[in-house]
């Protein structure tokens, strides 16, 4: 069942887009603040956002924005702003669609689908290709830089996913802390080499069942990590 976030501040329009969409078999979140709006879209896993661009706590263009920088997932913008600018910045800043209010529940869901539809042939598409690293129920996809933990993507930062991806492709291998800045920042560790235990700290977290005793990245004492098959 996908799953859809509708961050609209007006309750009665969240709540007939909610009844629509969950008629046609949609899970649906609702929050009406666009700084929540954004913890649960980054936190989330959602499928798809519906995304109001006038919202206390953070205007729905900064939400995209900022959602648009970690994750690829369509996000639809409603508006009562008819203004062609207005829609230009919102489809300029990453939205995949804007609709002016007010619009028919019915062709909402028509565009949630179709959207929907479309970003899971590209993704299906795309995934025969990728170049994929499948260990223990992690699930690297090298090539849309996307990471799952028992089908659960978690979000990472570019050298957050960098790092992993290295250690990942070069399992049993000691690394020290050195070379790992050296490969991943590509740069000489002077006075940097506690980026890499932050990095590895974070990391952890997003992917280890028990970080105290981790069955991914193993620390080896005095020496570095190492990536265990």
């Amino acid at each position: 069942m996908s799953r859809i976030l509708i961050i609209e501040d007006e309750d009665s329009i969240a709540d007939l887009e909610k009844d629509y969409l969950e008629l046609s078999d949609f899970e649906v979140w609702i929050e009406n603040r666009g700084d929540t709006g954004l913890k649960a879209a980054l936190e989330g896993s959602f499928d798809l956002v519906v995304l109001d661009l006038m919202l206390p706590g953070m205007d729905g263009f900064e939400v995209c924005r900022k959602i648009r920088e970690q994750k690829n997932i369509p996000i639809l913008m409603v508006s009562a702003k008819k203004d062609d600018i207005d829609k230009i910045r919102g489809l300029g800043l990453g939205a995949d669609d804007y609709m002016t209010k007010p619009f028919s529940p019915s062709e909402l869901v028509a565009r949630v689908k179709a959207h929907l539809a479309r970003y899971q042939r590209l993704v299906g598409a795309g995934t025969r290709d990728n170049d994929v690293i499948e260990i223990r129920g992690l699930r690297i996809d090298k090539t849309a830089r996307r990471v799952w933990v028992d089908g659960e993507e978690k979000t990472f930062t570019t050298k957050e996913f960098d790092l992993l991806t290295f250690l990942a492709e070069n399992p049993n291998h000691v690394f020290s802390k050195e070379e790992l800045f050296r490969h991943v920042w590509n740069m000489d560790s002077v006075g940097d080499i506690a980026t890499v235990t932050v990095h590895i700290k974070k990391i952890r977290e997003k992917i280890e069942y028990d970080t105290s005793k981790p069955q991914y990245i193993e620390t080896i004492w005095g020496v570095g990590y190492r990536f265990k098959v």
